[in-house]
């Protein structure tokens, strides 16, 4: 079942540059107000995000990841205060055609409107040396022993060979909390999807690669956008079955041993920028 997340904002935006950020910034707080969720069934609950502490509480069972309750303190744009690392998600009109290797300015680029990219869907139980990788934003731990962190490896998920996003190796530890900026209208289906080792059904003798792929999180950009927590949709996949792999839970977080080519698939209609904040769990609760 797909999970659709509406994310809405205070104020238009002028020009997108304006806010891409670098780390360990924190947006002014902006006025309360309701924002619907809407689940793939078609029901919508209302939730409303002032400036206020919350209890959340988590109890999925989920390898990689962390459950338990933690406090959450939010300011006004539905945000948890303290540090965090921002990444923004950019729409451009045109395919970027620069090297952006090693171009760590915490943004990537992706298409405005997907026009050469999948779906969630049109990629699931491919190879994934078939799929396109435009428009896929692949997810990669830090090398062994680097202590590395979050880092902007390939920012062009333009191309054909798609962006690359670093991340701790415990990222158990952090939560990740998403706003849509930008034209109002604008969309984005955001999956989080992985591969697994199965036997070629063209050639018994070998192995391929096969997409498996969590819940799509929707984001639209309308008035008065304020931030969600959504770590469950992109830092963890739900399988759907314990039969995936070698994984023991139908929920697994990125980087379980169990799956391999961990990525976010964005397929875009229009959004020109998505905000993302990461913190760590002692600030954004447990996810």
């Amino acid at each position: 079942m797909g999970r659709i997340l509406s994310l809405v904002v205070a104020c238009a935006i002028a020009a997108v540059p304006a806010y891409v950020a670098g780390a360990y910034a924190v947006a002014p707080a902006l006025a309360s107000t309701a924002n619907p969720v809407t689940t793939s069934a078609g029901t919508a609950k209302t939730t409303t995000n002032v400036a206020q502490t919350t209890t959340a509480t988590t109890t999925t069972s989920v390898t990689g990841s962390t459950t338990g309750t933690a406090s959450v303190t939010t300011k006004g744009n539905g945000a948890p205060s303290g540090s965090h690392y921002n990444l923004n998600i950019i729409g451009v009109p045109k395919d970027k055609t620069a090297d952006m290797n090693n171009n760590d300015g915490h943004r990537i680029f992706v298409q405005l409107i997907n026009t050469t990219g999948s779906t969630a869907g049109e990629i699931i139980g491919k190879n994934f040396t078939d799929i396109s990788k435009v428009n896929t934003i692949l997810l990669a731990p830090p090398l062994p022993g680097s202590g590395g962190s979050f880092q902007v490896l390939d920012a062009n998920a333009t191309d054909k060979n798609g962006a690359i996003f670093q991340l701790p190796s415990d990222i158990s530890s952090w939560t990740v909390w998403a706003r849509a900026l930008g034209t109002p209208g604008g969309t984005a289906d955001m999956t989080t999807c992985a591969t697994v080792t199965v036997v070629d059904p063209l050639n018994p003798l070998g192995t391929i690669q096969e997409v498996v792929c969590s819940l799509t999180l929707t984001l639209t950009r309308s008035k008065n956008a304020k931030f969600q927590d959504v770590t469950q949709e992109l830092l963890t996949i739900n399988t759907g079955t314990t039969l995936v792999g070698t994984c023991t839970s139908t929920t697994v977080g990125l980087f379980a041993p169990c799956l391999q080519n961990y990525f976010w698939n964005y397929d875009n209609h229009g959004l020109k920028l998505l905000q993302l904040r990461f913190y760590p769990v002692s600030i954004g609760g447990g996810g």
